[in-house]
């Protein structure tokens, strides 16, 4: 159950950051609280994660996944430049999050 919370955190915390573009410096109503919400619930759904799986795990799958994400929608749909060194750092932050996980979740 946890690694679902936990995957409801990373989606909400996609989405808020998503929104955050959108929100064009918070001059934006509507993309503007998207954000707001989005990382209230996305930190809300990590804090219900820490209480049965240990902070460096959660973390670094929370922080990992999401940043993943979001360079991942910035290349394919909001123009942003992709390069092949680019696309190797996301590499290495998912490998980053292998590592630290393969002493298992506690």
């Amino acid at each position: 159950m946890a690694y679902v919370t936990l995957a409801c955190a990373i989606v909400s915390e996609i989405v808020a950051t998503t929104s955050m573009k959108y929100s064009h410096g918070f001059s934006r109503l509507w993309p503007s609280l998207g954000t707001a919400l989005g990382y209230l619930l996305a930190f809300a759904l990590l804090a219900q994660t820490l209480k049965s799986m240990s902070v460096g795990t959660a973390y670094a799958i929370w922080s990992g996944a999401g940043t993943a994400v979001i360079a991942a929608i910035g290349m394919v749909f909001l123009g942003e430049s992709t390069s092949a060194l680019k696309i190797l750092g996301v590499f290495l932050v998912i490998a980053g999050v292998v590592v630290l996980n393969l002493d298992g979740a506690h």
